[in-house]
């Protein structure tokens, strides 16, 4: 079985179920220029509930599957090779040392229509707005979470946080992000930084209005008001999340077709993997991301049988993800504060039993780093952690724990989503620990929103998390191990580095590959940062993870990536290739 889905990998291939029929009422769509199809509402179901689609507090993938829709930035990444593409800056220009962006927005583009604006009509988008919002990342506010990103980095970031947080803001705003004029936006760095334009295309950095920030308050985190080419039409949490088509959408494609060509997205929120599933084979979803592990023999079977004939098709999808699955320890507590019990837990695992037999082939082993397989990334030779009961044992006894004596019992904390698989490899991984080490690991399921609640404020002690990433460049995987991000206090929040993990060795080397322009040595820089953390046990690496997902053989223009990401302008149905 595994060797029948490692085949998959990087192909699209054709499969046949028995599923129901679609309302005919649903399937219609009108031909244009090319022959693309206007019409249809594209359905995809989600396993855990969003806590916000306000930019700055959106720190869960899924989230970002629904605001990316909705907001847009200056560049963006394409959804097939995850290239930086222009977005709502049509060109720009990077000067000799990467230390100067300039950015010239397209005319005309406007906010989706809205209360918050004058009888209800969205204004044109200028550089001011972008400036205005890049302004917010360095406000404090419980709700923003992401001024790491410009941290250090832009100019003047450092200095208008400090100056909003002792209540005399600075005039002007961050100084390093200079309005030219309406439609011309530089942005200065302190550093050379060659990855900027990545972080110009993270989900943080979209532009949205004053207005709705005014209006709306607290409450931006359902009020999402963006340039993109769809908009909120309903919201109704834990259950269901309708975007409609922008009718004043600026973008049109390359025939002069007006963008997007679907009606409206909707998301559910089913936490069943199988359900999902099911609804999927009725033709109720467009989209199923990651099979329930039970399932994927059965899914392979149907693969097998396709190759016979069939009656009704589906595309399935699978690529190496930029995705690592670890679990986390609070490195400034004990008794993970000793390096000796963070190595002991690493030793004890047998992660290529846990890919083969635990997740049936899906992913790779976690034996290097943090950061997954990367072009052009020398993941391979990061020496991680083999399985090995002796060095595990040694480890223990020398952090005074020997056989597990006096070894404190815990709990790993975890969300019992992702189709039952967390459940699966904690209890897998509480059964190693036990056997190999001797110490009793207690399972505490919570929703991630707690979860997320729990790790950033210190109150998880162990637990399980993922990192899919923001934008493709190593920096973003290590980035979650930088020291700068840790807060003096064990009960502030702390977002990025959540297991609080600090090393003048791991600083100052990253922030030499920051600043490195050529990307060889800079890659080369950051498999050495990366073997840093791996020889502080920082974390607990378990596997680096596939997109595996199911589309529907009418879904025409949505490409697999290696990130998940999703963009729905160009998608369309053709309901003709049933």
């Amino acid at each position: 079985m595994k060797k029948l889905i490692f085949l998959l990998v990087g192909a699209a291939v054709i499969l046949y179920s028995c599923g129901g029929d679609k309302a005919k009422t649903e399937k219609k769509t009108q031909t244009a220029l090319g022959g693309v199809k206007y019409g249809g509402v594209f359905k995809m179901n989600e396993n855990e509930d969003f806590r916000s689609l306000y930019p700055l507090n959106i720190t869960m993938a899924l989230e970002n599957r629904i605001a990316s829709q909705i907001f847009e930035g200056l560049v963006k990444f394409d959804q097939a090779d995850l290239s930086i593409i222009p977005s709502l800056a049509k060109s720009w220009e990077v000067n000799e040392d990467a230390t100067s962006y300039t950015f010239h927005l397209a005319k005309g583009v406007k906010f989706h229509d809205n209360s918050c604006f004058d009888e209800g009509k969205g204004r044109e988008v200028t550089a001011s707005d972008f400036k205005y919002c890049f302004d917010r990342i360095c406000v404090s506010d419980p709700t923003n979470q992401m001024y790491p990103l410009l941290k250090d980095r832009v100019k003047g970031a450092n200095e208008y946080h400090e100056s909003v947080n002792n209540k005399t803001p600075l005039e002007g705003g961050v100084s390093g992000v200079v309005v030219i004029d309406d439609y011309t936006l530089k942005i200065d760095l302190n550093y050379s930084f060659a990855g900027f334009l990545n972080i110009a295309a993270h989900n943080a950095t979209v532009v949205y209005p004053k207005e709705a920030v005014e209006t709306y308050a607290s409450e931006l985190r359902i009020n999402a008001v963006g340039t993109g080419p769809f908009r909120t039409k309903m919201i109704k949490e834990s259950e269901t999340v309708i975007l409609e088509r922008n009718p004043n959408y600026w973008k049109s494609d390359e025939y002069g077709n007006q963008l997007p060509y679907l009606d409206g997205l909707k998301f559910t929120f089913n936490k069943e993997k199988k359900a999902e599933l099911l609804e999927f084979k009725k033709g109720n979803l467009d989209l199923v991301y990651r099979l329930p592990l039970e399932m994927i023999g059965e899914v392979v079977g149907e693969l097998e049988d396709a190759k016979k004939g069939g009656n009704r098709p589906y595309v399935m999808q699978v690529v190496p993800a930029l995705s690592v699955y670890y679990l986390g320890f609070q490195n400034k507590l004990a008794p993970f504060n000793n390096i000796d019990v963070r190595k002991a837990f690493n030793y004890a695992i047998d992660r290529e039993s846990i890919v083969t037999y635990t997740l049936q082939g899906e992913g790779r082993a976690a034996t290097h780093g943090i950061v997954p397989p990367f072009k052009g990334y020398d993941y391979e030779n990061v020496k991680g952690y083999e399985f090995d009961i002796e060095k595990a044992k040694e480890h223990m006894a020398k952090a005074g724990f020997p056989n597990g004596k006096y070894f404190p019992e815990m709990s790993l904390h975890i969300n019992p989503g992702g189709g039952d698989r967390n459940v699966q490899i904690a209890e897998v991984v509480q059964k190693m620990l036990n056997e190999h080490l001797g110490i009793n690991v207690k399972i505490e399921q919570m929703q991630l929103s707690q979860l997320l609640e729990n790790v950033e404020t210190g109150k998880s002690n162990f637990w399980r998390s993922q990192w899919i990433a923001d934008y493709p460049d190593p920096e973003n995987f290590l980035n979650l191990l930088y020291g700068g991000h840790v807060p003096d206090g064990i009960s502030e929040r702390s977002y990025v580095n959540s297991v609080r993990y600090q090393s003048t060795k791991f600083d100052s080397l990253f922030n030499i590959a920051l600043r490195e322009v050529d990307q060889t040595k800079r890659f080369e820089l950051f498999r050495q940062v990366d073997q840093i953390a791996v020889d502080d046990a920082a974390n607990m690496p378990i596997f680096y993870d596939e997109n595996t997902r199911l589309i529907q053989v009418y879904v025409k223009n949505f490409p697999s990536n290696s990130m998940e990401y999703r963009d729905m302008t160009a998608v369309y149905f053709d309901y003709d290739e049933e």
